[in-house]
């Protein structure tokens, strides 16, 4: 049975807010095209990947009549190469994703929008694969085209708890030696690490011919910094405590925050990497639409 956090992310209402979103690629990837794709594959010399049952709109050549001679069922056989785009998601579960300042995490806002996107791209009969990560990766469902795949994703999302520092940079070149073919990676953090080994990783990915999607995911506090009164801040990730007076740091805290966010901006858009911010104030759909809605008009 699924776990209640893995329910949570497949809440009927919640992907409704998200119904009619398309994922498309920007580039050429295995054979996808830009725009909502059909693969420019077809006969005898692509390799079977598996059967999906027929929906409205499938080309009945690709029917298995063997299949419905013995289930009286009608199921389409899937070749490898019909896959047109292939995402991988990339999740991080440090222990800075565990700050929440409202009804969810970041850590929780980053599951619900992987979730999300996960149930929108099999939704499209392109495949899409996850990953979880601190300093390490920690778990992983392959990537999969297949409707039934997505339960074994939310599983993967939902079961880690963030206690770890993070490692980016490394856990971005481990991802690209796995890939085996070019696809569309998402990562999903606040990109808190040392900024020259992130975007190392995420320009390694790039040069591989991957194309990449940043969602940097931050709490309204950390945006704003709406502290009034004398506060003991609490440093994740084994920074240390401290008690300060927020009226007199708010300033050059904000300074620093800006800088940081507008510096990733300009080394991703150098390097062709979409960057969108997801403000765990704002609903999850509403960052997605705008996430989505960049990649078809091709703005970084």
């Amino acid at each position: 049975m699924p776990s209640e956090e893995a329910q949570r992310l497949l809440d009927p209402a919640s992907l409704a807010k998200v119904a009619g979103l398309v994922v498309r690629a920007r580039m050429i990837v295995e054979g996808s095209i830009t725009g909502l794709h059909r693969s420019p594959f077809h006969g005898s010399s692509v390799e079977f990947a598996e059967h999906r049952e027929y929906v409205a709109g499938d080309d009945i050549r690709h029917i298995d009549w063997k299949v419905f001679g013995r289930s009286d069922r009608f199921y389409i056989k899937q070749f490898e190469e019909e896959t047109n785009l292939r995402v991988q998601l990339v999740l991080d579960a440090s222990e800075s994703m565990t700050y929440g300042s409202g009804a969810m995490t970041k850590l929780d806002y980053a599951r619900t929008l992987a979730a999300s996107l996960a149930y929108l791209i099999l939704g499209q009969h392109d495949a899409v694969g996850a990953l979880v990560f601190d300093d390490e990766i920690r778990a992983e469902a392959p990537i999969s085209q297949s409707r039934s795949h997505l339960q074994d994703l939310v599983t993967i999302l939902s079961q880690q708890s963030g206690q770890d520092a993070t490692d980016i940079g490394q856990v971005l070149a481990n991802v690209s030696d796995r890939l085996k073919r070019r696809c569309l990676i998402v990562l999903l953090s606040d990109l808190f690490d040392d900024q020259d080994r992130l975007v190392h990783g995420l320009r390694r990915l790039r040069h591989a011919g991957h194309d990449v999607l940043v969602l940097h995911i931050m709490d309204p506090d950390e945006l704003n910094f709406p502290f009034t009164r004398m506060t003991l801040f609490e440093g994740l990730e084994d920074l240390p405590v401290q008690l300060a007076d927020p009226d007199a740091v708010r300033e050059a805290y904000l300074v620093e925050v800006r800088e940081f966010m507008r510096s990733l901006r300009r080394d991703f858009r150098n390097s062709g990497i979409q960057y969108q911010l997801a403000d765990c104030s704002l609903g999850f759909d509403q960052v997605l639409r705008e996430a989505l809605v960049r990649r078809v008009g091709g703005r970084k």
